[in-house]
Formats: structure tokens, C-alpha cells, sequence
């Protein structure tokens, strides 16, 4: 994950394959380095530091309300997923031994 936003942050630019590569490191196991890097890529992204490539749909139009709205519903995502992400951040035991509830 570390690598793919220090990329990302270099270049300015974040590929659908790194996108999906990132989702996919989210599902499965990672640390509070990669969620941090997460967070900053997000923070990036909302600043415009860093550009999505877009997924293209079949009958896309370039008008500029429908871009308009993409910006929009593109800006309602990435906050949801910083939610997301602080939720789980918030949720996640500091130790391991901490975590009773688990049935340690």
C-alpha cells in the first residue's frame, strides 16, 4: 500500500489497476502504516494533489453538468471512504491484548 501512494503522490496520478490493487489490500490483512498512507492518499486526492484515472463508461457525454455531477458523486465517495477507514481505524485495538472483547 506504501509504495502505491508514494507512486501516486510522485506522479500525481492514481491508475484504475492501482485503484483496484488498493481495494483489494483494504479486504484483506494490513497495519496502521498502510491505513495512514490510505488516509493520506484520500486527503491527496480531495486536495486534487493526486488524479484518479477515471473508469469510462460506454455511453459517457462531456457535458459539463454530467462532469459536474461526476465531481460530485467522485467527492461523495472518497469522503465515505475516508469514513470508512476511520471507523475502522477508531475500531481497531491499539494491542492486541487490549481487545477482550475478542475473546482473548
Amino acid at each position: 500500500m506504501k509504495e502505491i501512494v508514494q507512486q501516486a503522490l510522485n506522479t500525481g496520478y492514481l491508475s484504475i489497476a492501482a485503484q483496484n490493487q488498493i481495494r483489494l489490500l483494504l479486504q484483506s490483512e494490513y497495519d496502521s502504516e498502510d491505513l495512514d498512507a490510505y488516509i493520506i492518499l484520500q486527503r491527496a486526492v480531495v486536495a486534487g494533489d493526486v488524479k484518479p484515472e477515471q473508469r469510462i463508461s460506454k455511453a459517457s457525454s462531456s457535458t459539463t453538468a454530467k462532469d459536474a455531477a461526476s465531481n460530485i458523486k467522485l467527492a461523495y465517495q472518497v469522503a465515505a471512504e475516508i469514513a470508512c477507514v476511520a471507523a475502522m481505524a477508531l475500531s481497531m485495538p491499539k494491542n492486541p491484548q487490549d481487545s477482550s472483547y475478542l475473546g482473548a
